[in-house]
């Protein structure tokens, strides 16, 4: 893949997750981290409303050529974003939330659709 390419698919990524934000705060939330990363991996969004504190992974796609977006979210990925919350909440200790949910957002060909409470 060209550096063209890749710098194509960022900039597509990039789009997603604003529009994604957007869509949120739009909602009352407040985006608390946006692409959080540790040796572990990487959080999108870490959004909060409230006592409530929601892990967003964002899937951002410009055609459905390879499935829809959410079906990129595999059991492993689930797993892994588990990992990667608990990770989170640790890094902030005392600040301990009464829920949490794990939302998947998919952005196709600009039209956004949230699954909250995915899996």
């Amino acid at each position: 893949m060209g550096v063209h390419m890749t710098q194509a698919r960022r900039a597509l990524g990039a789009r997603g997750e604003d529009a994604v934000v957007a869509w949120y705060e739009h909602r009352g939330y407040r985006i608390v981290d946006r692409n959080w990363r540790c040796r572990d991996g990487e959080l999108d969004l870490v959004a909060r409303r409230g006592d409530v504190v929601v892990f967003c992974e964002v899937k951002t796609r410009s055609s459905s050529a390879f499935g829809a977006p959410v079906e990129a979210v595999t059991w492993r990925k689930q797993r892994r974003l588990r990992q990667l919350a608990r990770l989170w909440l640790m890094a902030r200790a005392g600040d301990a939330p009464a829920g949490l949910r794990f939302d998947v957002a998919s952005v196709l060909a600009g039209e956004i659709e949230i699954v909250e409470d995915a899996f």
